[in-house]
């Protein structure tokens, strides 16, 4: 079960670190230009916001593990990024953009079982 989890997330973490970074430091002008045509019709600092938890979610993968410390932390941060993720196929099927609805689930999905087996193996 725990190598499961590192891969899991691993991978989760590798995406959001990517995802969220890409969000705080680029202006949504610049993001629509890559793919998230959703970022300049919400506030600044909403975009920010979602890239900085994020970023969060995907240290919380991989340090509380990684140090042994308050390794429960792990899994709370996958629950997380399930929320984030249900929020973002809330926003892109209201928004009619279900051509990006494939890599929400798959993110949704692998969150999911973050969360599952980090409660699993540190519960």
């Amino acid at each position: 079960m725990l190598i499961a989890y590192w891969i899991v997330a691993g991978l989760l973490a590798l995406a959001y670190l990517g995802a969220g970074a890409m969000k705080v430091v680029r202006p949504p002008a610049t993001l629509a230009e890559s793919g998230l045509t959703w970022a300049p019709d919400f506030p600044l600092w909403t975009v920010k916001a979602i890239g900085i938890v994020e970023v969060l979610g995907a240290l919380g993968l991989i340090l509380p593990p990684l140090t042994g410390i308050a390794t429960i932390l792990a899994p709370l941060a996958a629950v997380g990024l399930v929320l984030v993720q249900l929020g973002a196929i809330v926003t892109h099927v209201v928004r009619g953009e279900v051509k990006t609805l494939v890599v929400n689930i798959v993110l949704l999905v692998l969150a999911i079982a973050a969360a599952w087996l980090g409660f699993a193996s540190w519960a």
